[in-house]
């Protein structure tokens, strides 16, 4: 183990930067004394004035490395974008699956490199388009998907072997990729040329989204199998994507964004592990999902603390591999930091979150329309959108060399300040008894309330500026209207008319043994579910149907007041 510098120079640069503070300082400290602990990263992280290689003088060679070795705090792999840019993934859903594939086309026209896909809420949720509760929802945030044959017309003349496809569902996750399945096998694909991911993290839906359907124990179940299913049968695809994008959009830190995924991905790596599957069977196809937020610095570090914590935590739990715990990453800039007030601004802002996650080194990225605040993007805002990312990859060499930032005294100060706090929370975690535990405890949902709260009080004071919105505002009638996307009025009962199409052509019969047959899985549970879902949406059963089916045996999740 060798350290960065000796101890005999680091005590010379503390020594050095006493007397600099001394002299350089004094006066300003007495005029503004509130001043001197008043700099901090958006995390709430305390920042020094400036750093020198005195602050890294604890970090060793070891912990930082080579890109593509263990562990990985340079990057998952040895050439990074010399070898291939990052996956160009603007997210895109609305509508029928017919309506959506035509921004699908747009998109791969434009130069889309992968697909990433939104759904509304019914299909989020398990209704149908024609229950209820979906009356005007059906399409509106997302694309609506209620059999099989919806997800043919949303992948209309896509090759699915030639292009990754992300889906972003949690608690009905496993339907829409035994849809997938369904559909690839109908069209002759291999399952194992397959690439993309299923979101399907659940947990974080307890601790901040709240959109589930069952209780935890059974959800967690689900994406056990899930994951089984895929490291059997699908080796190139991500059964999940454990996801701290919307822990922070709930109003989390990123401190607390990641070590909360890390904490749910710990849960996984237990969870499946305890089903009798050996870590380096499923744990390389485990992907993760983060958010790219403001502080620039601050959530390069962020990224970088993130591989060197998922090597550390696949290792101790005896991976042999080194693929194991190579941490690969989507990443979204940040839709809670976009404003109505100036929405040109927010192309500002995503330029920079998007390189952020560039130099962070992202695997894959979506960048947010600057109409977001409005409305789903327009056409306009996503071909902006991507524009933004092909401009940082072809026009300003930022991917040319690896971890580019690698080796500045603030970068790796605050990578290892920032994984050391993550390791406190994990550590945290395990005194409440687990993940599970402290959700069902309430912990991780009073950390992010409060968190929200205090970022708010920054906001309304001033403290914290949003260009805008608290500085620089302009009065009401200056403000002038951008053209953002209407949905058409007629997709409800177009939705609707399908579904019940289906419904009036399809093997009845053969629908409600599916489903009886599904029931009976759901019972053991060693068994697999995967295998009789794709089985019931191959006889055309719904969305809503296969829902139904397990609540009968799962029972329905109720959040229990904790505050």
């Amino acid at each position: 183990m060798s350290k960065l510098f000796d101890d005999e120079a680091v005590r010379r640069l503390e020594a050095e930067r006493e007397e600099w503070e001394r002299a350089e300082l004094a006066e300003f400290l007495e005029r503004q004394p509130e001043r001197k602990d008043a700099f901090r990263t958006d995390s709430q992280q305390p920042l020094k004035r400036v750093y020198t290689p005195a602050d890294v003088a604890s970090i060793e060679w070891e912990e930082l490395g080579w890109p593509g070795r263990p562990p990985f705090t340079r990057g998952p792999y040895p050439t990074m974008y010399r070898a291939r840019n990052w996956t160009f993934r603007q997210i895109a859903g609305y509508g029928t699956g017919a309506d959506t594939n035509q921004r699908f086309q747009y998109l791969i026209a434009q130069g889309q490199t992968g697909l990433s896909v939104d759904f509304d809420m019914p299909t989020l949720m398990g209704y149908d388009s024609d229950h209820e509760m979906s009356v005007g929802e059906v399409g509106r945030e997302g694309v609506a998907i209620d059999v099989v044959d919806d997800m043919e017309a949303l992948f209309q003349d896509i090759e699915l072997e030639q292009i990754s496809v992300s889906m972003t569902i949690n608690p009905t996750a496993w339907i829409l990729l035994a849809m997938y399945v369904a559909m690839a096998r109908r069209r002759g694909c291999d399952l194992n040329r397959l690439s993309g991911t299923i979101q399907n993290d659940i947990l974080k839906e307890y601790m901040a989204q709240k959109e589930w359907i069952y209780p935890i124990r059974p959800s967690l179940r689900i994406v056990r199998d899930t994951i089984v299913f895929c490291a059997r049968e699908m080796r190139r695809y991500n059964p999940i994507n454990i996801s701290g994008y919307h822990i922070n959009e709930a109003g989390a830190s990123g401190v607390q964004e990641l070590a909360f995924t890390m904490a749910n991905a710990r849960c996984y790596l237990q969870e499946v592990t305890r089903a009798g599957v050996d870590v380096d069977e499923f744990a390389s196809r485990l992907a993760f999902y983060f958010v790219s937020g403001s502080d620039f610095f601050e959530e390069v570090a962020k990224f970088r603390a993130a591989r060197r914590v998922w090597s550390n935590m696949v290792s101790s739990f005896g991976a042999r591999l080194p693929e194991s715990g190579r941490l690969r990453f989507h990443c979204q800039t940040a839709a809670a930091t976009l404003t109505r007030p100036q929405p040109y601004n927010n192309v500002v802002r995503t330029t920079l979150q998007a390189l952020s996650a560039v130099l962070g080194g992202a695997q894959s990225l979506h960048t947010n329309g600057l109409d977001e605040a409005y409305a789903i993007p327009s056409e306009f805002a996503m071909k902006l959108a991507l524009r933004t990312q092909q401009i940082i990859a072809d026009e300003t060499n930022a991917g040319s060399v690896v971890d580019p930032l690698g080796g500045s005294w603030y970068v790796e100060a605050l990578t290892a300040q920032v994984e050391a706090e993550v390791w406190r929370i994990l550590d945290k975690v395990e005194e409440l008894g687990g993940t599970v535990a402290a959700i069902e405890a309430g912990w991780f949902q009073r950390e992010i309330a409060d968190f929200a709260y205090g970022e708010a009080l920054r906001r309304a004071s001033g403290e914290r500026a949003v260009v805008g919105v608290n500085r620089y505002v302009d009065p009401p009638e200056t403000e002038q209207p951008i053209e953002v996307h209407r949905l058409d009025p007629q997709t409800e009962a177009r939705q609707v008319d399908q579904l019940r199409r289906v419904r009036a052509k399809r093997d009845q019969a053969r629908v409600d043994s599916a489903l009886t047959r599904l029931r009976e899985v759901a019972g053991d549970e060693t068994a697999n579910l995967m295998p009789a879902t794709i089985e019931a949406v191959e006889a055309r059963a719904s969305m809503g149907e296969i829902v139904g089916a397990l609540e009968e045996v799962f029972g329905r999740y109720r959040e229990q007041a904790v505050f």
